[in-house]
């Protein structure tokens, strides 16, 4: 699939435990093959929705009268299932991150690797751009989204280069941003640096980390009472958001607890974590940085 090749195909859908006459979302639909596999083992009355934001994801619709792609943001899902009559669901999927037709489109301005405009936005109708933040976010609003989004220590050091050079010409491609910051892009470290000050932008422009926490308060709500979640995350930030709702039901705070010492998470996980073997990560690099947790509903 040249579009995207999905990370941990089968072990994403097997976790789903999929039921023939079942009702299935997949949150992240990109080139379709989670979709597809979904659906290769659905049944007649079977049904399975799907969520993608981006305009060429359109072009991978598959073509089965059990399939319906929504082209909307999956933080929505609950109001669209309910516009299509779904109250409740068998499983939910969701793989995170940016699908490497994203990666690969100099012009979307995801990748260190072209020289595209600053753009980054998933939904094409977005006003806030990746351009937006570096030529107009005041200097403690860029350190702390360099710092919270990107883990980067230099942040406010980072922050200053940007505002300081954007006053004499605006910063408007990577290649731009990449000679600005040069100076602190070690030639050993520069690839790393570089991909989590790219993280950082993209996730403020598509406030990925807000998403994902809506998400994640709907799920108890959607799920059937043996329904299952499974979640492929690629950055400790999504994978601790995902890891911590499993486990006690919140993002921060204490874990509340009633007068016998019982907590109220709604969900529990499901087995172990989940990591792309060897031979995976080298047919398929993306896959190295990916983890699968799978959770059901708390009885």
């Amino acid at each position: 699939m040249n579009y995207h090749k999905p990370v941990l195909l089968k072990e994403s859908v097997d976790a789903l435990n999929i039921k023939e006459d079942g009702v299935y979302v997949d949150v992240t639909f990109g080139g379709g093959g989670h979709s597809r596999e979904i659906l290769s083992r659905l049944g007649e009355k079977g049904r399975l929705f799907a969520f993608d934001q981006d305009p060429d994801a359109q072009q991978n619709k598959i073509d089965d009268e059990r399939f319906v792609l929504i082209g909307e943001n999956f933080r929505y899902i609950s109001r669209f299932l309910r516009f299509y009559g779904i109250k409740k669901v068998d499983g939910i999927l969701a793989d995170l991150g940016v699908s490497s037709h994203q990666f690969d489109e100099a012009e979307r301005g995801f990748s260190t690797r072209f020289d595209g405009d600053l753009d980054m936005r998933m939904n094409q109708k977005s006003e806030l751009s990746a351009k937006k933040i570096i030529n107009k976010y005041g200097e403690d609003e860029l350190a702390d989204v360099f710092y919270l989004y990107g883990e980067l220590r230099n942040a406010r050091a980072l922050a200053k280069t940007i505002v300081d050079a954007r006053v004499k010409e605006e910063i408007k491609t990577s290649f731009q941003l990449k000679e600005v910051l040069q100076r602190h892009l070690p030639k050993a470290k520069e690839h790393k640096i570089l991909a989590q000050i790219y993280q950082a932008i993209r996730i403020e422009v598509n406030e990925e980390l807000e998403v994902l926490k809506e998400f994640l308060n709907q799920v108890p709500e959607l799920l059937n009472e043996k329904g299952r979640l499974s979640v492929i995350s690629y950055h400790s930030l999504e994978d601790r958001l995902v890891k911590r709702f499993v486990q006690t039901g919140k993002f921060t705070g204490e874990v509340e607890k009633d007068f016998y010492g019982n907590t109220n998470e709604p969900l529990k996980k499901v087995g172990k974590l989940i990591v792309p073997t060897a031979v995976e990560i080298k047919e398929n690099n993306r896959a190295r940085s990916a983890k699968l947790r799978i959770a059901t509903l708390k009885k």
